[in-house]
């Protein structure tokens, strides 16, 4: 077949034709994707850099389903400790409660002889409340009258009077006793000791009540500090201001029912905190149980890889210093006395330290966490970086791009117009052989 001889009008408007519609080719397919540059073959520079940053940017994209994994960890953890503090505050409340329900829970001598009658209160014209309080503690029994004060009867030779609290180290107070001792001076020396008051009744009886639950007793004898020594008929003489068989032997504590109906709660709460501890975990992780957590951070490795590690404690009420209540009069192994008042101040001191201890594991994780978060928006912003530095390498104007379409559509139009025109003129040429 023969070649077919285009003039070199028509040649011309239809190569026109062909590049008008090749470029409407590349101009509707940047439409089509977005973008400007599609391959290599586009532009190689900014193709390969920005499939770099946005293949970095799909890696750190990876990374943030971690960061927010560890951030959730990290907040169960804290959020695990703000309820165990609560739990603590009402340990604390517990505590408190016992410490105030003290009345039923001291050692009492109470005091079944009188030291006053009523004959001996008309005789000084007085009351036998002050008939007892004014009668002299040492020398001869004798009775009040109206030019004397009367006298208890305790022996000549017993010169001190010395009220032991039991406690794990024995506290010891001396009263010295003269001849000139009344029991008004006797009570009053009582309630310096600290570790007891005591008090005489309308009724002429002296009573000892110990300031603390410890045991209570009273022993008479002579000598101060170490050098005290009991006297022979001790339990007598002791026994002689009020009445009972024998005051030297300790007077233990009673019970509070009030503080018995705290152990159960107190226990409670504290098997609360263990149980928390232990559900505190996120995604398999619990920072208090004393897991570790990894966080990488960045997308490399090696010596370049960036991570931080956040280290738990193993959280419970044993770590915390805080022992379980009993009901006992003293402590035992691992557990305390919620009847006795220096378990109790230990017991409170416990559970100061143990919300200190908090406090301390609460600020380590809030500073890991607010690391962790700032890494976070930072990863978030560096994403949103490298994709816009990408697509202003690739991504095409679609408003340029209509444009230069529609220039081109009418471009080809006109091409179109101008072939036509072209065909038209060999045509007249041809019509001139006919």
């Amino acid at each position: 077949m023969a070649n077919t001889i285009l003039s070199s009008g028509v040649r011309n408007n239809l190569l026109t034709l062909q590049q008008t519609t090749a470029q409407q080719g590349v101009l509707q397919n940047r439409l089509a994707t977005g973008k400007r540059v599609n391959s290599a073959i586009d532009n190689p520079v900014n193709y390969f850099t920005a499939l770099n940053l946005n293949d970095r940017g799909g890696q750190l994209k990876g990374l943030l389903d971690g960061i927010s994994n560890g951030i959730q960890t990290i907040t169960a953890a804290s959020k695990g400790i703000d309820s165990i503090t609560k739990l603590v505050g009402s340990l604390q409340s517990t505590i408190k409660q016992a410490q105030n329900e003290a009345a039923a829970n001291r050692p009492t001598v109470a005091g079944t002889l009188a030291l006053g009658n009523q004959a001996e209160a008309i005789a000084t014209n007085s009351t036998i409340k002050d008939v007892a309080l004014n009668k002299l503690v040492q020398g001869t029994a004798a009775a009040a009258t109206a030019g004397t004060p009367g006298n208890a009867g305790l022996a000549a030779a017993s010169s001190t009077i010395r009220l032991t609290a039991a406690t794990p180290t024995a506290t010891t107070f001396d009263i010295a006793i003269t001849a000139t001792t009344t029991v008004r001076d006797l009570v009053e020396g009582i309630n310096k000791s600290g570790i007891a008051t005591a008090s005489v009744g309308n009724d002429g009886k002296l009573s000892i009540v110990g300031t603390g639950s410890d045991a209570l007793s009273v022993d008479v004898g002579t000598g101060v500090g170490a050098a005290f020594a009991a006297s022979a008929t001790n339990a007598a003489e002791s026994a002689l201001l009020v009445g009972t068989a024998d005051v030297s032997a300790a007077v233990q504590v009673g019970s509070s029912a009030a503080r018995t109906s705290l152990v159960q709660q107190f226990n409670d709460l504290r098997d609360q905190i263990d149980a928390l501890a232990k559900d505190a975990g996120f995604n398999g992780i619990n920072l208090l149980g004393g897991d570790r957590l990894s966080i990488t951070l960045n997308e490399k490795t090696g010596s370049n890889k960036n991570k931080i590690d956040v280290q738990g404690d193993l959280l419970s009420s044993a770590s915390l210093g805080i022992s379980k209540a009993n009901n006992l009069q003293t402590s035992i192994a691992g557990e305390f006395s919620l009847q006795n008042d220096n378990d109790l101040n230990k017991a409170a001191d416990a559970l100061t330290n143990s919300l200190a201890s908090l406090r301390a594991t609460s600020s380590s994780l809030g500073s890991k966490l607010a690391v962790v978060q700032t890494r976070q928006d930072f990863t978030k912003e560096l994403i949103n970086t490298l994709t816009t530095g990408a697509d202003n390498l690739v991504a095409a104007d679609p408003n340029e791009e209509g444009a230069s379409l529609l220039a081109l559509n009418t471009r080809q139009q006109l091409s179109q117009t101008a072939l036509s025109l072209a065909n038209q003129a060999d045509q007249g040429v041809l019509r001139l052989f006919q």
